[in-house]
């Protein structure tokens, strides 16, 4: 039945392509491309075929070259739990289909001005039209979108962004230097779940070629990248670790790296990250929180004592997300990724989390919960009950290890968290959350938490919602976490209150953000009436929020947790199944 519900959608979606292709006609030609290239203009899906970079990585000599490569964990994968509900009586009735179709043409708006607007550039800008480069011009959103575009069911968009993207030059870019961190997120991660979901060899080829040139940033004096990948640094050998880098940035490369060893059979990749993994396995009971690390680490000299902040949200997020995504993605072959989770979790609870204090009234506000921060002083912690829109992605992380490893009290704690971000977007009058935000906290995340009129007075912030002391950051720029975080709990517990938490969520986005060309950020979440739209559309509005509302009015097969895993950039990674873990 399953296969014949996609069979349906390829023809319905094919004949809906038809129509809009006939209709639509680019308002100008594709910056950078002959009429022929042009997707639009083309008669025929074009042939994918790999043309090589023009400059081969694999020609400079490493200065700090590894004595031994690890191999790939091999065996049987190791016992799991389910990470799916069991949804034996799903029915794809006609609200949801409404609402998944819905989601669709707002990423078919979207994607095509970016067609028509800024093809092959890393950004559309969504008010004021044409292009941006912000990543060095490799056409982020074209390589960030493609898995969105198989599993929406665009065909002919796939297969004309993927022949584009066979042909990019890593070579050809202005920047001096690459963000390795969201290169490896964005471009290499966008190529490997393309090739995991079409079977397409050039996008493999294409991913092992970038793979390869990443690889070099591991050429330091103790195998530790720095932040910044600087292509002549690497080429000439001056490449150090960083004393003062986000620990997020070098510990949030495992999954990808290590999939492509999975997918090519070569080790190195794997080899490379996993070196950092060894590093936060040791060192993870020596920071001043045992059991997480810092946010900002000396990975020179390869050491976290010295640091006092910690947090799950910026600078650090991705670091604790994927060490259940690792055990998941090698099958439980590794148990390390199981410890230091576990680890970090149990820390996480008692000292990042936190309670808003809401009114009696509020039923949704009730024991829901955000993550916060901690900073460790000689005699004392504080706590600060500052909530971010990144840190909404720790719901799923706190239930994909609770189903994982057969933690329920961790299903349940992520399911606080995400109804937590869900009430805080509900709270503005834009129906979205601010960026950055605190509330008056809760003396613990259980038990009774009475509604204090006289400290809100005295705590609260004016013009701010019951419960809310400020908007840090009043802007909302497309992020999905929180949506993330809807969808993997509803795929984790079948909740249907979910999906319709998610499609309030939507609506909201929509009304706030829509503009005639797509949808864009905005300044201010806490204004009543018009947005102030800022002009800017980062790559993951397509990659990762758009195909995140997508799933969620799905059936539960289509990217089935517990055949893949999604990186941090929502790109699914099919999950080890046979000794080889392909």
């Amino acid at each position: 039945m399953a296969l014949d519900r996609r069979l349906g959608r390829v023809i319905v979606v094919a004949a809906v392509f038809m129509t809009v292709m006939l209709l639509l006609q680019p308002t100008r030609p594709y910056p950078g491309t002959a009429d022929s290239e042009n997707p639009l203009a083309a008669n025929s899906r074009p042939e994918i075929r790999f043309r090589a970079s023009s400059f081969d990585w694999t020609t400079v000599v490493q200065r700090h070259p590894v004595s031994s490569i690890r191999p790939l964990p091999t065996g049987e994968p190791q016992p799991l739990q389910a990470v799916q509900h069991a949804f034996s009586d799903y029915v794809h009735d006609a609200t949801t289909k409404r609402r998944q179709q819905t989601v669709r043409a707002a990423f078919v708006k979207s994607w095509d001005s970016y067609k028509r607007q800024a093809w092959l550039r890393d950004e559309l800008a969504p008010v004021s039209g044409g292009g941006k480069t912000t990543f060095g011009g490799w056409a982020a959103t074209l390589v960030d979108s493609l898995d969105t575009l198989w599993i929406m069911g665009l065909t002919d968009d796939f297969h004309a962004a993927a022949a584009a993207i066979a042909r990019l030059d890593w070579a050809d870019t202005s920047d001096t230097a690459a963000n390795l961190f969201e290169t490896t997120i964005r471009h290499l991660a966008g190529l490997l779940s393309a090739y995991d979901l079409s079977g397409e060899p050039a996008l493999l080829e294409k991913a092992k070629e970038l793979g390869n040139m990443l690889y070099m940033a591991f050429d330091t004096p103790n195998r530790m990248p720095g932040f910044w990948f600087n292509f002549q640094d690497a080429k000439e050998g001056r490449q150090t670790a960083g004393t003062n880098d986000p620990s997020a940035s070098p510990c949030s490369l495992s999954l990808e790296f290590t999939r492509l060893s999975l997918l090519t059979g070569d080790p190195k990749f794997y080899d490379a990250v996993a070196r950092i993994s060894d590093f936060l396995e040791r060192s993870q009971s020596e920071s001043k929180l045992p059991g997480i690390w810092p946010k900002l680490i000396n990975f020179r000299e390869q050491t976290v004592d010295t640091e006092i902040g910690f947090t799950l949200g910026a600078l650090a997020d991705s670091l604790y997300e994927y060490l259940p995504k690792m055990s998941a993605l090698l099958g439980g072959r590794v148990p390390a990724y199981e410890k230091m989770y576990r680890a970090a979790m149990k820390t996480s609870k008692q000292h990042m989390l936190f309670r808003p204090m809401v009114p009696s009234d509020d039923e949704e506000g009730q024991n829901v919960l955000f993550a916060g921060d901690a900073y460790v002083h000689p005699d004392h912690i504080d706590h600060i009950a500052e909530g971010q829109h990144l840190s909404c992605f720790a719901g799923g992380m706190f239930g994909l290890g609770g189903k994982l490893f057969d933690i329920p009290d961790y299903v349940d704690v992520g399911e606080r968290l995400a109804r937590g971000c869900a009430w805080a977007y509900n709270a503005f009058p834009t129906g979205l959350m601010p960026e950055i935000f605190n509330v008056v906290p809760c003396d613990s995340i259980d038990g009774p938490c009475l509604w204090d009129e006289d400290r809100w007075q005295t705590e609260g912030g004016k013009r701010m919602p019951k419960g809310f002391k400020s908007a840090h950051d009043p802007r909302y720029i497309l992020r999905p976490e929180a949506i993330e975080s809807i969808f993997l709990l509803y795929r984790m517990t079948g909740k249907e209150d979910f999906r319709d938490l998610a499609w309030r969520m939507f609506e909201s986005v929509m009304r706030a953000t829509e503009t005639p060309l797509a949808n864009s950020a905005i300044a201010d979440v806490t204004v009543e009436g018009k947005t102030t739209k800022t002009d800017s559309m980062e790559s993951f509005w397509l990659a990762e929020t758009l195909k995140y509302y997508y799933l969620i009015f799905s059936p539960p097969d289509l990217i089935s947790l517990d055949e893949f895993v999604l990186n941090t950039e929502a790109h699914p990674f099919r999950r080890a199944k046979t000794a080889t873990g392909v």
